[in-house]
């Protein structure tokens, strides 16, 4: 009987030998990009011959081309290309009002266009348009970065810019956070038109134990020691981490103090000489490391500070994206512009001198393990600092400061989702996360520059190539 039976066994191994090496089916995606080489924003490596599979806006899939199987609605060949996480534009402005809502509308298609997949509104007047444009976005019948919004800014009576919440006593401060909170804002941000010390220090105590981020300008009239004791979450610009810089900062503060009580209150652009004069390395590095023990973040802002304290030696009449800009958005330009034909030559000078000055914090900063976040601060009322391409000029100007390009592509990636407190499902090329992405056709690693060299970009999955960009910034072309 075991002659018998011999055959039929061997048969039956064969069988099961076959159905062992017979390849599993392939799975399906939205979309594959192959042969591509994923940077890793965390640690500056690239692995190249990659596959990113994405599924319902998420990345599904990543992996050496070796081992990929699939089929996909749509494909992308990542021959010479780099992969890397959308930017973030961490300080933008949505504002002027609901007259201009539909030309900063516009403004979405330049920040997707130039790579830019998530921006962060720092205050303005649009406030319901802005949820707005986010439920079209998130229904995908508008083309745009993801938003966080702050709302209204919170500042003094009398405030500068309108929509802002008006501020004297902890009883009305309480009552705009009640506010904000019921607007469901993402974080609060302070400005420093009007706004006193005392009020501005009970913002961020309120929001601190509400749970609420802060971040903006200051006044002069506190030091920032103050708010990052207090619990400030970031600080915009660096006009306020300068004044810290002063080893005279707490005789500048009481004059600042001392001079609001007179018919001529001293406020910062006249201060700023005497903390320039004054900076001191180790006033320097003590506040940098109170920054880092707090984990208070910072903007630089550098490329708005060059366009601004360029604004009267360059022409800005041809440039070719201001013909993206609503004719109603660059009439607020104005403003600057002839505030800067007035200068004198010598504060012109110190302004350049004030740009330098910056610039040579960034990196100190980045050493004593303050988080950078890149911002553009673009938006009406600042002059040709234009909607994505600003912030791409940010990233060069942050290496040229001296960081280095993995640095600064973490200041537009991760460091921008970590604030926000969603680098769980962002910032970084993961499985599992948003497939919010941009695929350039050179190294950004190599030249930081590179990020200017787009191939295409994927927002929530959906993908947008050179010419369909290139379309979508003809729909907003002015006429």
């Amino acid at each position: 009987m075991k002659f018998y039976r011999l055959p039929l066994a061997l048969s039956a191994a064969a069988l099961l030998v076959g159905f062992a090496r017979r390849p599993a089916p392939a799975v399906s995606y939205d979309v594959v990009i192959n042969h591509v080489s994923v940077v890793d924003v965390l640690t500056g490596k690239v692995s190249a011959d990659q596959t990113v599979a994405v599924a319902h806006g998420k990345i599904v899939q990543i992996g050496p081309v070796a081992q990929a199987r699939y089929t996909a609605r749509q494909t992308l060949d990542g021959r010479g290309r780099y992969l890397l996480p959308g930017l973030w534009d961490m300080h933008v402005h949505f504002r002027g009002g609901d007259s201009l809502a539909a030309a900063n509308k516009k403004s979405l298609t330049l920040y997707l266009a130039h790579g830019i997949t998530t921006v962060r509104d720092c205050g303005g007047d649009l406030t319901p348009r802005i949820f707005e444009w986010r439920r079209e976005e998130a229904a995908g019948t508008l083309a745009g970065p993801r938003i966080f919004t702050s709302g209204p800014k919170i500042d003094g009576p009398g405030a500068t810019w309108p929509g802002s919440l008006e501020v004297e006593t902890p009883a009305q401060v309480s009552k705009a956070l009640d506010s904000l909170q019921k607007l469901r804002v993402d974080y609060v941000k302070i400005y420093d038109s009007k706004i006193s010390g005392e009020a501005y220090l009970s913002t961020i105590v309120q929001a601190e134990k509400r749970g609420m981020k802060t971040t903006g300008h200051m006044p002069y009239s506190v030091t920032l020691g103050e708010a990052v004791t207090d619990g400030l979450d970031a600080t915009e610009h660096l006009y306020y981490v300068f004044k810290a810089c002063s080893g005279k900062e707490d005789s500048l503060t009481a004059l600042v103090r001392n001079s609001l009580k007179t018919s001529k209150p001293l406020g910062l652009f006249v201060m700023l000489p005497a903390v320039y004069d004054t900076y001191s390395p180790a006033a320097a590095q003590r506040i940098f490391r109170l920054m880092a023990a707090h984990h208070t973040a910072a903007v630089p802002t550098l490329a708005i500070g060059k366009t601004l304290a360029e604004l009267v030696e360059n022409d800005h009449a041809h440039d070719t994206l201001r013909a993206y800009i609503d004719p109603r958005i660059q009439a607020t330009y104005t403003r600057r512009l002839a505030s800067a034909r007035q200068q004198s030559a010598a504060a012109r000078a110190f302004t350049q001198k004030l740009e330098a000055k910056f610039m040579s914090l960034v990196p100190q900063l980045q050493v004593a393990g303050v988080t950078i976040l890149a911002g553009s601060d673009s938006g009406p009322f600042n002059s040709f600092v234009y909607p994505g391409a600003s912030l791409q000029d940010e990233l060069v100007l942050l290496v040229q400061a001296g960081l280095t390009p993995t640095q600064a592509l973490q200041a537009a990636t991760i460091n921008g989702a970590r604030f926000m407190g969603v680098a769980g499902r962002t910032g970084t090329i993961a499985v599992g996360k948003d497939a919010d992405l941009l695929l350039l056709t050179a190294n950004p690693l190599s030249n930081i520059a590179n990020v200017k060299k787009i191939a295409a970009v994927v927002s929530r999955g959906k993908v947008y190539q050179a010419p369909e960009l290139a379309g979508l910034l003809r729909a907003i072309k002015n006429k």
